[in-house]
């Protein structure tokens, strides 16, 4: 059962994002759990999901990182499970993330579910990115301090980072179906007042710096010829140990060139925004299909499903996916992009087969 998400995102939009904290009541109205707490524990067992397990016991912090063996060992309070990309491996749960995308898809990251016993939580803290965190079963308290680049942080474990003590500019218990929403920077402290299931889908966008990085690395792959600094119209200096204003300025214009060529930017950024954050459910075909073999499942009903999660998005007339280009036109790009399931209508054009029939193999799309 899919759960209806009730938000003015106008108002929500105008007012909040990415501006200042807010409690969503009954957001969800009538909030079914999609997951439970035991399919949550199988899933950290696998060795390519991401999970940790924190505990708070007699005022001492521990963090260990799954896969986890067995949970027996740790009682019946102040412990938490903690899963990410919990969309890429559970499509009940990843029907949560849904109603958020109104939202630039590129900026998701992903939905990370967190179970706890009372008393648990992973502590005070500010994240770096801006989160929906909505209640399922159980009761939990938050505790929201405003935000100030002051907060002195400290490693209360080698894998805790904590925020010293702040005053709550919001404190509430959150019932199923509620929603706190925390932009980038605020501190705060989610503690379980009863056993409880608690989803966070979180939008998350690269910095400055690690763009910087990545699109040096980049233009080093793909602009062979190196662009040296050349003045044609250089006049004589009686200081010529000065570097001169002029001189830097076209310095700093000829590295914005690079930036400013919507070829070479829009290529790497395409490439780079979709590649993946976590581990993706993708298993190749042992037997690759043939493109007759495609057209012929096709015709007898077969629809292909695309990997839940994976990280397709159109950059002016180009469809990215998995940091490649998509060898295809336009308005295959928009399908593509807008359909998770594609049908036996959608699939009658050759050229779209075609295209996508690497991708199949490769195990974007799959066959139910």
């Amino acid at each position: 059962m899919k759960n209806k998400l009730i938000i003015d995102w106008d108002d929500f939009l105008k007012n909040y994002w990415q501006k200042k904290p807010v409690v969503l009541r009954k957001a969800f109205a009538d909030f079914h759990d999609p997951i439970t707490p035991n399919e949550l524990a199988g899933l950290a067992l696998e060795s390519e999901i991401e999970s940790r397990i924190v505990t708070n016991k007699d005022g001492k912090w521990d963090a260990q990182y799954g896969p986890f063996e067995s949970y027996d060992h740790l009682g019946e309070t102040n412990w938490s499970l903690l899963v990410q990309a919990v969309d890429h491996w559970h499509e009940s749960a990843a029907t949560l993330i849904e109603p958020f995308r109104v939202l630039p898809h590129w900026q998701f990251e992903d939905l990370m579910i967190s179970y706890a016993t009372p008393q648990a939580g992973v502590g005070p803290h500010i994240d770096n990115y801006d989160v929906f965190i909505t209640q399922g079963m159980g009761k939990r308290r938050w505790l929201v301090g405003d935000r100030n680049p002051e907060y002195r942080q400290y490693s209360a474990h080698p894998a805790l980072l904590h925020v010293e003590e702040y005053s709550p500019i919001i404190d509430v218990e959150l019932n199923p179906g509620d929603i706190l929403y925390l932009p980038i920077g605020y501190p705060h402290n989610g503690i379980s007042l009863t056993e409880s299931l608690s989803y966070s889908i979180g939008f998350r966008t690269p910095t400055s710096q690690d763009m910087l990085s990545h699109f040096t690395d980049y233009v080093l792959d793909n602009v062979p010829n190196g662009i040296f600094y050349q003045d044609p119209n250089l006049q004589l200096s009686t200081t010529p140990y000065q570097i001169h204003d002029n001189e830097i300025e076209k310095l700093k214009t000829q590295l914005c060139q690079l930036i400013t060529d919507p070829n070479l930017f829009n290529d790497w950024f395409g490439k780079y925004i979709t590649q993946p954050m976590h581990e993706l459910n993708i298993i190749p075909l042992d037997s690759p299909y043939t493109l007759q073999e495609l057209q012929k499942d096709i015709a007898c009903g077969v629809q292909l499903y695309r990997v839940p999660s994976v990280r397709i998005f159109k950059l002016g007339k180009k469809g990215f996916i998995h940091g490649r280009v998509i060898p295809l036109e336009e308005s295959y790009i928009d399908l593509l992009c807008q359909k998770e399931v594609l049908t036996t209508d959608d699939l009658q054009d050759i050229k779209l087969l075609s295209g996508l029939l690497d991708l199949v193999n490769e195990g974007f799309w799959y066959v139910e």
